[in-house]
């Protein structure tokens, strides 16, 4: 019962996940805008240039921000996450896995993965 029910949130959560792909491209979009105006506005001298900088960072965050269907497609991605991982029964976060408090044994683990 309990896969059941992650199936039926997962495939819930990929359809609203793929009906708000546009949406999700479009925040996207929005969120490069702003970041362009803010990388610009910060490396810009001249006031014209930090007024212009500063006007398309102002758009780009009201565009990302009125773009409400893409945080719900955000949402559900998460869940179509959580659900993958349930299922797939990996639990941990963790990139190391066998971990020593002995540096000697870290440093040997390490050698031994750049050496491959």
């Amino acid at each position: 019962m309990k896969k059941f029910g992650l199936a039926v949130l997962g495939i819930t959560a990929a359809i609203v996940v793929l009906a708000n792909l546009g949406s999700l491209l479009a925040l996207a979009l929005s969120a490069l805008i702003a970041y362009a105006g803010f990388h610009y506005y910060r490396k810009s001298e001249s006031t014209f240039k930090k007024i212009f900088w500063g006007a398309v960072l102002l758009i780009g965050l009201f565009s990302a921000i009125s773009n409400v269907p893409a945080f719900f497609g955000i949402i559900a991605l998460i869940g179509v996450l959580y659900v993958w991982r349930k299922w797939k029964g990996t639990e941990s976060n963790s990139i190391i896995t066998n971990v020593s408090d002995d540096p000697f044994v870290n440093f040997e683990r390490q050698w031994n993965e750049i050496t491959k």
